[in-house]
């Protein structure tokens, strides 16, 4: 169904509504996604959340989604190698029995984009993370990471890029504990991957992205490196090619037209540079309102294209970030709300303490 333009009012009500049908029921034309299903939860959580609506879900709902993703934890067999495949799958459908002989399958193993949105959703739910096997998830994050400093997503087999090595920031975050990763392997490969015009690539030589430049500089912040990493000159240049970046919205790319999703990452990017402040508020707020169906819920990429979980929250998050009325400030790294982020900062302390 085409989005229908509505550029004035946000429609939060409907945009509730969409977010719950996605954590009962995943629709056919996603079926494809299914592997991906924690990820599309944490869009309708989270968005929830941002919404400042998190109340719609009882606490028996709550915990029946804390539990269902506890259940896609890949936990350590008490053999120290079994620690590599720790983190969290994607879906139940990957949960396979063991076999006759009793060993584990050969796709049991975590991912690392579906442990970052697991561990975030827990958080953002109020769970206390006492069931996470926080050192066996962190030695998986350590197995991942590759030679030029990239990390791949698991180890059944995947891309090494930028993306994931923002996850693998994010669980380090999360879990407050970096030695899961190399730090400095990490720094080196997102100062290779910067282009020549100042904007950060998926790795080394290739062109520069809004997803990946915001993948690249949310990790630095993360891990408190952004002034170390990049020189004075670097950071300005990195700055003027994500002001660049609007148009209306934001593009992704010079010379691609605007999308929903970038309002985020490149305003992500733009709030941690420190010049969020600089961009044309009223037209970044007027494209992405332009493309909400106030009818069902839920923001497409474009005007008049059909609206998805993951183009409803990043747009969300986008219209966040300039503090619109009824939503929720977002933490512009790590990809959720101020008021998770607090209760994490919370279990921070308690952990620091025992």
């Amino acid at each position: 169904m085409p989005a229908c333009d509505n550029s004035d009012v946000l429609a939060r009500k409907q945009h509730i509504k969409y977010f719950q049908r996605f954590l009962n029921l995943l629709p056919r034309r996603l079926s494809s996604y299914d592997s991906t299903r924690l990820t599309i939860a944490f869009f309708a959580i989270s968005g929830l959340d941002i919404l400042n609506a998190l109340d719609v879900l009882d606490e028996k709902k709550k915990r029946l989604i804390i539990d269902w993703i506890y259940r896609l934890q890949v936990v350590p067999d008490g053999s120290e190698p079994s620690w590599k495949r720790c983190g969290f799958q994607g879906s139940s459908t990957l949960i396979f029995p063991p076999d006759e002989t009793k060993c584990s399958p050969l796709y049991e193993c975590g991912h690392l984009a579906m442990t970052y949105t697991g561990l975030a959703s827990l958080v953002i739910l109020g769970d206390d993370l006492s069931r996470v096997y926080r050192a066996a998830i962190i030695e998986g994050v350590k197995a991942l990471q590759q030679e030029d400093g990239s990390f791949c997503a698991t180890l059944a087999g995947s891309e090494s890029d930028m993306r994931f090595l923002y996850c693998a920031a994010c669980i380090c975050y999360i879990l407050n504990d970096w030695s899961g990763m190399n730090i400095e392997k990490t720094m080196d490969y997102i100062v290779r991957s910067m282009s020549y015009d100042y904007g950060i690539a998926q790795a080394p030589e290739l062109e520069s992205h809004g997803g990946t430049t915001f993948c690249a500089v949310a990790t630095l912040a993360l891990m408190n490196q952004l002034n170390t990493c990049f020189t004075n000159k670097q950071l300005d240049g990195l700055r003027r090619w994500g002001l660049a970046r609007q148009i209306s919205g934001f593009q992704g790319r010079p010379n691609k037209p605007v999308d929903t999703c970038y309002s985020f990452w490149l305003g992500a990017v733009l709030k941690i540079l420190g010049v969020f402040e600089m961009i044309d508020y009223q037209q970044n707020k007027n494209f992405i309102l332009s493309t909400q169906d106030s009818i069902v819920g839920g923001l497409s990429k474009w005007v008049d294209t059909t609206p998805d979980p993951l183009h409803t929250y990043m747009g969300l998050c986008g219209l966040s970030l300039m503090k619109i009325e009824g939503l929720l400030e977002v933490h512009p790294a790590l990809n959720v709300s101020q008021r998770a982020h607090q209760h994490l900062y919370k279990l921070h302390k308690v952990w620091e303490n025992n």
